[in-house]
C-alpha cells in the first residue's frame, strides 16, 4: 500500500514545477526569447497538471452540480489566460487559431493517441457510445455555430459582431443545457464514463489541501500565461511563425499535454470511454464555454468585439473534426488503426497551417 500512495503522490509533470521559478528568472533577465518561452512553456506544462488534479479531487467531493461548474471553470484556465492577454496584446488570430486548436486537437490527436496506445495493448476497445454521440451531436452544433459567422463575413464581405454576439449566447445555452441533460436528466447513461477512477490515481489531499493547491495553480497560471504571451510576440517575429500556426498548434497542444497524459492513461487501463470523455468534454468546454466568454469579455478587454469569422481552412479543420468525431461515435468499438488515421489527420492540418 505505501508504494501506491507514493506512485499516486508523484507524477512526472510534477519535475516541470521546477520551471516555474527558472522561467521567472529567465524572463527578467531578458534572455533570448526562445528560451524564456522554453522554460515559461514547461512551466505552464507542470501548472496545467496541478490544476487538473485539484479540480478533480475537489470535483469529487461536491455535488455533481458544482462538480461540473467548477470542471468548466478551471478545466480550461489557462487556455482562456492566454487568450486574455493576448487580446490586450491585438493577437486576434492568435486568439482564434487557439480555439480551433484546442477543439481539433483535443479531438483527433488525444483521443487518437488514446486509441492508439490502448490499441497497442488491447485488440479492441469498448467505449460509451450514447456518451460520444452526444458529445459528437454537441460538435456538430458548435460547428453550425461557427460557421455562419464566418459565411456571413464571405457573402456580405464584412463581420457582423452582433451576430457573433448571438450565436455566444446560444452556444453558451447549448452548454448548460447539455450539462443538465448529463448531470441530471440522464444521468443514467454516463455512469460509466464519470465513474471515479481507482483511489490510487489520485494523492492524498485533504479538500482544503485541494482547493488551496488550485487556487494558487489559477494565480499562477494567470502569472504565467502573461509571460507566455509576452515572450511568444516577438518570437512570431523573431522565427518567422504566423498568428495562426502559433495558436493551432503551439499553444494548443501546449496548454492540453496533462489531458493527453490522462487520456493514454486511462485508454492503457483499458476505459476508453473516459479517454473519449477527456477529450470531447474538453473540446467542448472551449467551443461552448470559453469561446462565449472571451465574445462577452472582449470589448471590456479591448475595447472591441471579438467576432468569430475564421477562415477558410479553420473552418475545414472544424468540419472535419466533427464528421470524424461523429463516425467514430456511431459503433463504440476502436482499435490502433483508427488511432493512427486520427492523427494522422491532425498533422495534416498542422502541416497545412504552417504553411499558411
Amino acid at each position: 500500500m505505501p508504494s501506491r500512495n507514493k506512485t499516486a503522490q508523484f507524477h512526472v509533470l510534477d519535475a516541470f514545477l521546477i520551471f516555474i521559478p527558472v522561467s521567472i528568472i529567465l524572463y527578467y533577465l531578458h534572455v533570448p526569447h526562445l528560451i524564456s518561452f522554453i522554460a515559461v512553456s514547461a512551466a505552464i506544462m507542470g501548472i496545467s497538471h496541478i490544476i487538473i488534479e485539484a479540480t478533480g479531487i475537489v470535483a469529487q467531493r461536491v455535488s455533481t452540480t458544482i462538480s461540473a461548474l467548477i470542471n468548466a471553470s478551471f478545466g480550461n484556465a489557462i487556455e482562456f489566460f492566454i487568450a486574455v492577454f493576448a487580446l490586450r496584446q491585438g493577437l486576434i488570430d492568435m486568439v482564434k487559431a487557439s480555439m480551433v486548436g484546442s477543439i481539433i486537437i483535443n479531438v483527433l490527436l488525444l483521443i487518437g493517441l488514446s486509441m492508439f496506445f490502448g490499441g497497442l495493448k488491447y485488440k479492441e476497445q469498448r467505449f460509451n457510445k450514447d456518451s460520444a454521440g452526444v458529445s459528437s451531436t454537441m460538435l456538430i452544433i458548435v460547428v453550425v455555430g461557427l460557421v455562419l459567422p464566418s459565411m456571413y463575413n464571405m457573402v456580405q464581405g464584412k463581420p457582423a459582431p452582433a451576430m457573433s454576439l448571438a450565436v455566444s449566447v446560444v452556444l453558451g445555452i447549448v452548454y448548460i443545457l447539455g450539462l443538465i441533460y448529463t448531470l441530471v436528466t440522464h444521468k443514467h447513461l454516463f455512469v460509466v464514463e464519470r465513474e471515479a477512477p481507482p483511489p490510487s490515481t489520485f494523492r492524498p489531499w485533504a479538500l482544503r489541501t485541494a482547493v488551496i493547491f488550485l487556487i494558487c495553480g489559477i494565480g499562477l497560471a494567470g502569472f504565467e500565461s502573461n509571460l507566455l504571451v509576452n515572450t511568444i510576440t516577438p518570437l512570431i517575429t523573431d522565427v518567422g511563425l504566423t498568428q495562426r500556426f502559433v495558436g493551432l498548434v503551439l499553444i494548443a497542444f501546449l496548454t492540453n499535454i496533462p489531458e493527453h497524459v490522462s487520456a493514454v492513461g486511462f485508454a492503457r487501463q483499458n476505459n476508453m470511454t473516459l479517454s473519449l470523455e477527456i477529450g470531447m468534454s474538453s473540446a467542448l468546454q472551449i467551443a461552448l464555454f470559453v469561446v462565449p466568454v472571451l465574445v462577452l469579455l472582449s470589448t471590456a478587454l479591448t475595447g472591441t468585439a471579438l467576432d468569430l469569422v475564421f477562415g477558410p481552412f479553420s473552418l475545414v479543420a472544424l468540419v472535419m473534426t466533427a464528421m470524424i468525431a461523429n463516425y467514430i461515435s456511431a459503433d463504440g468499438v476502436c482499435h490502433w488503426l483508427e488511432g493512427a488515421q486520427l492523427i494522422s489527420v491532425y498533422v495534416l492540418i498542422a502541416i497545412a497551417f504552417y504553411f499558411i
